[in-house]
């Protein structure tokens, strides 16, 4: 499918998963839409890894999932409810990822496990994780960079979701982690900064990681968590939308118009 495509029908099942609720992490899956889609026009199952450290986050890939037959609309429709294997926090029952977490900040360690793991195997696949802004101010995240930049994982990719939002308020009114890819090319990586809603700069980006055999890539991703939604009133706490049933349907109505508009 068309990474474009994808990614708006990426933001339309994330409304429709949060609808039934009238709330929830929606704005992750909006921040997240066009990196989730790359990911999936070029991601391997059975051979390519994928975490989503930020448990929370697991709405895009979800959808994304949905949308390609990966998981039944039945299932999809149980988003969010006690018992439902598609919960709104992932777990380890989560389909279609490899790994996630709840408490936030692990996920890049899990992904470096994974290329070394691979690599001494003389697997070939890649490793593909989804992280936050808000996590680097996790120190296991520097940690396991440090750890994925001297063993030169050059499978492993690393997406950065930098929507500059976290549950407490604006990112960098909580701790300054900028210069971001500075940071990430002092520790080995190949980093670039780029605009995270344009999908084919995403996936130029991704393949360039692809054919780096030196060392581990970070694509900086510079998102907003409100971005593809006109309709949202301009005061929307994008880390947790609040989304009544006249919003959501003419979030609907919107999206579905934009998808159409893509055929």
């Amino acid at each position: 499918m068309d990474p474009r495509r994808l990614a708006t029908a990426i933001r339309l099942r994330a409304v429709q998963m949060v609808a039934p609720q009238g709330f929830g992490y929606l704005g992750q899956a909006l921040s997240a839409a066009e990196q989730v889609a790359a990911v999936f026009t070029v991601l391997r199952f059975g051979v390519d890894r994928l975490v989503c450290s930020p448990g929370h986050y697991v709405i895009a890939p979800f959808a994304a999932a949905g949308e390609l037959g990966l998981i039944d609309d039945d299932v999809l429709a149980t988003y969010g409810r006690n018992g439902a294997v598609v919960e709104a926090i992932g777990t380890e029952r989560s389909p279609v990822l490899d790994y996630t977490c709840g408490s936030l900040g692990q996920g890049l360690s899990a992904a470096a496990g994974f290329a070394l793991s691979d690599r001494m195997r003389g697997r070939d696949g890649r490793v593909f994780a989804l992280v936050s802004d808000g996590e680097l101010q996790e120190g296991q995240v520097w940690e396991a960079a440090m750890f994925a930049g001297h063993h030169r994982l050059d499978r492993l990719t690393v997406l950065l979701d930098a929507n500059n939002s976290q549950v407490d308020g604006p990112v960098d009114s909580i701790t300054t982690i900028e210069p971001i890819a500075d940071k990430w090319r002092a520790f080995g990586w190949h980093a670039v900064d780029l605009d995270g809603h344009d999908v084919a700069a995403v996936a130029e980006a991704l393949d360039q990681a692809g054919r780096d055999t030196t060392r581990p890539s970070v694509l900086v991703c510079r998102t907003s968590t409100v971005h593809g939604l006109r309709c949202l009133p301009p005061d929307a706490d994008g880390h947790f939308i609040k989304l009544p049933p006249e919003l959501a349907e003419a979030a609907v109505a919107e999206l579905t118009e934009e998808l159409e508009s893509l055929r």
